[in-house]
């Protein structure tokens, strides 16, 4: 195995592992150095500072600052791409012809590029289906100024996504993804997202509180804990408990001036802190307007927490909606939340996720296909 060589092209520093995005390419890359293939990570580097424990895990670890300058905004080319593109990298990669792996459309520019491309084989994992994501978050932001950017670059990615056409092979993060991609292009594989989760550890017996958590300086994250706050928990005689990072103050006021009946805000919490409440919460919920790319902290919440009630668009074509209670509208989830609160959670339930959770996100059953893709 030790005779495979790969580069990976990430879109940030994927360490420390802090976001859904990075989880999926740091444990990738993990997951392949642990079966002797050489990782040759580069990394685009923007507020994440160099780390010395990619160093010691891979290869060999290059970084390139991304240019965030405003020009970008007015290229034909989205501004998530133009502003990751290096010269230095391209001069670091033709000096051999190992295979690529592209993170993300964001580095896809290099499909370009021929004297990159030419006699090696070259993957993009798209993490989402990038313009509907933008196209999304325009939809759920207030400010005017963003709102027209993201929009603006939801039509740029739509119209640059066909660059794709030049990979040898899309590796789709969700069933949801693949069907769309399919559509367009071909060579394209389902692989689920890596993850660090080795065994199912949920707390058997009952919590005493529900939990929302995420990201909440994304505003799609704040609008859900809104959204929660004013129509599900707003006459509810169960704790709320939202976790997450840099909560707007827009949040923060409304927790604090009473909204909903008993609702706790902890805002950054950290990794030992966050796992507590995710393992001792009764429910874990988790409710989305976007159906986009495989939500990572639903992985979390499966394989640590006690119940977990989503809404459809969270599972997105994750292949985990047996294992989820499912509730799209405030009326069920306060139906849903009211039953399960009095509802153990047993053995059977937890030998139920094993069995689903390690057939299809087993990181040593998909990194032994991923090695046969890449060769």
């Amino acid at each position: 195995m030790s005779d495979l060589h790969l580069h990976i092209i990430s879109f940030d520093i994927p360490y420390p592992v802090n976001y859904g995005g990075v989880i999926d390419v740091f444990y990738k890359a993990k997951a392949l150095t642990e079966k002797g293939v050489k990782v040759h990570l580069h990394c685009f580097q923007y507020g994440k500072k160099p780390s010395e424990m990619l160093s010691e895990l891979f290869h060999e670890v290059q970084y390139y600052k991304r240019d965030i300058s405003k020009k970008h905004l007015f290229k034909s080319i989205p501004y998530i791409i133009s502003s990751r593109n290096s010269d230095k990298l391209i001069a670091n990669l033709i000096k051999d012809n190992y295979p690529i792996l592209m993170e993300g459309l964001h580095t896809s520019a290099l499909l370009e590029n021929d004297s990159v491309c030419k006699g090696r084989k070259m993957i993009v994992r798209p993490h989402n289906i990038e313009h509907e994501y933008y196209q999304n978050l325009a939809k759920v932001e207030s400010d005017i100024f963003k709102k027209y950017y993201f929009y603006n670059e939801a039509v740029k990615l739509r119209r640059y996504e066909d660059i794709l056409k030049k990979a040898d092979l899309l590796l789709a993060i969700s069933k949801n993804d693949e069907g769309y991609f399919k559509q367009h292009f071909s060579n394209v594989e389902f692989m689920p997202a890596f993850h660090p989760f080795k065994t199912v550890n949920c707390q058997t017996g009952k919590g005493s509180y529900v939990l929302y958590h995420g990201n909440l300086s994304v505003a799609e994250n704040s609008n859900a804990v809104k959204f929660l706050i004013s129509h599900v928990f707003n006459d509810l005689d169960i704790p709320l408990k939202v976790a997450g990072l840099n909560p707007p103050k827009t949040l923060i006021n409304m927790i604090s001036n009473g909204h909903g009946r008993e609702v706790e805000l902890i805002s950054n919490p950290d990794d030992k802190t966050l796992d507590d409440l995710i393992k001792n919460a009764q429910i874990n919920i988790s409710v989305t307007a976007q159906k986009t790319g495989l939500k990572l902290k639903l992985l979390n919440t499966l394989y640590n927490g006690r119940h977990c009630l989503v809404n459809e668009k969270m599972l997105s074509g994750s292949k985990l909606d047996e294992l989820c209670i499912i509730a799209n509208d405030h009326a069920t989830m306060k139906r849903k939340i009211k039953s399960l609160f009095e509802k153990e959670f047993d053995e059977s339930i937890i030998e139920d996720r094993k069995e689903k959770l390690t057939s299809i996100y087993n990181n040593g059953h998909n990194v032994d296909r991923l090695i046969e893709l890449i060769r």
